[in-house]
């Protein structure tokens, strides 16, 4: 890519494709679109990003916008995301809508001449019990967890669409598949957000409750109500809603003095987490570095000449894990965000919940023989983030 390639990132107003954002002005890429589709962006480090309103789950506006901006280079970032208890409760608009933003989106980058696309996946794709850490060649051996099924058979539609297209059009379409992320402007809705977030917003709620902070209470809710109920409502009505999410008692209560915070499942299944700067790093360095004849054998669209390339990775599916390289138990996830936060309550295990996926440990192997490795280590990225929901307005 030139510094003045016309790039498009879909889903610019999301976590990761926010983060992507972020590396390529910093690295000083200069011709940057995005869409949103409900409202614009209120994010002022993408104020030099040229967004548009496109609602890529719809075929005519997607192709609409690729023949009215014709990007040379496309990161697909867009998705509806969530956690098990999303997951499993918005099952056909997890599946719908991400096979349509995903269809629309590859189909409309070939339509278009896309020069390379690059496809963002998740770690769900791989079957529950597929051996560790997870290859890329795992992928279709066994059944998947079925609290996110939906989500996941939707990502592994899009990148069999990355290499049918490869295969039948030359196009130079590739995927990865990150880790659990987190970061800048993940989801903490209690009701919908994946682990690490949700531990972050009840370990703090549950600190102010310790510490009868209403003023830090109130001003949470009000960045983010739960369920409706925001700063404005009565101590009554928020103490209800933060039990019904597990975070219960009062320091102003003699009957509860103490704080507990109920977390799902039994803590003993393991995550990898990847702070979303990694994930942008290791984006912007396959897009710069990497093609699709790079990871299996393919006849380059470029080459005057084609010859059947060797490819020493060989991933017949044109996808690379990214990840931290190392998982641990939800548990001990628990007591480090715990330690971080400052909540000196107690932690229960809610076990009649679901766990999800028993271990979930990608391995990295063949994106660190490419030259890309992780930078941010989870302390650290924890911290960061906690520090970022504090003083965002998320």
């Amino acid at each position: 890519m030139d510094k003045d390639s016309k790039i498009f990132v879909a889903g610019g107003t999301g976590m990761v494709g926010s983060a992507i954002i972020r590396k390529l002005l910093q690295d000083g890429y200069t011709n940057i679109v995005s869409n949103y589709h409900r409202r614009p962006p209120a994010i002022s480090e993408l104020v030099p990003v040229d967004f548009h309103r496109v609602d890529l789950t719809n075929q005519a506006e997607t192709e609409r916008f690729f023949q009215e901006q014709k990007p040379q280079y496309v990161f697909l970032a867009a998705a509806k995301v969530g956690g098990i208890l999303a997951n499993d409760t918005y099952k056909a608009e997890f599946i719908y809508e991400n096979i349509a933003i995903a269809a629309n989106v590859i189909h409309a980058s070939f339509r278009y001449n896309v020069s390379k696309l690059l496809n963002l996946g998740s770690s769900c794709i791989y079957p529950k019990f597929a051996p560790q850490p997870l290859k890329e060649e795992y992928l279709l051996t066994g059944p998947l967890e079925t609290t996110n099924e939906p989500y996941a058979l939707a990502k592994i539609a899009a990148i069999k669409l990355c290499r049918y297209y490869n295969e039948q059009y030359g196009t130079n379409f590739i995927s990865v598949m990150p880790t659990n992320l987190y970061g800048p402007y993940d989801n903490f809705d209690l009701y919908t957000s994946h682990v690490l977030p949700a531990l972050i917003r009840k370990f703090h709620l549950g600190k102010s409750l310790e510490g009868d902070d209403w003023e830090a209470i109130r001003h949470d809710l009000i960045k983010n109500p739960i369920e409706g109920i925001d700063g404005r409502a009565s101590q009554k009505e928020i103490l209800a809603v933060l039990s019904k999410y597990g975070i219960k008692g009062s320091a102003s209560a003699p009957e509860k003095p103490s704080v507990t915070v109920e977390l799902w499942g039994t803590g003993e299944v393991y995550r990898e987490f990847l702070h979303v700067d990694d994930l942008a790093d290791s984006c912007l360095f396959l897009m710069e570095k990497v093609n699709a004849w790079d990871l299996c054998r393919l006849y380059p669209k470029s080459d005057p000449a084609p010859k059947r390339i060797e490819s020493e990775l060989e991933v017949p599916d044109y996808f690379l894990n990214v990840g931290s390289g190392t998982d641990l138990k939800i548990k001990d996830l628990s007591n480090l965000i715990k330690i971080i936060v400052g909540f000196s309550g107690e932690i229960r295990q809610d076990p009649t919940k679901p766990d999800g996926t028993p271990k979930k440990l990608l391995d990295i192997s063949k994106i660190t023989r490419l030259g890309w490795r992780p930078k941010i280590g989870l302390e650290e990225g924890i911290k960061k983030t906690y520090e970022w929901y504090l003083s965002s307005g998320k």
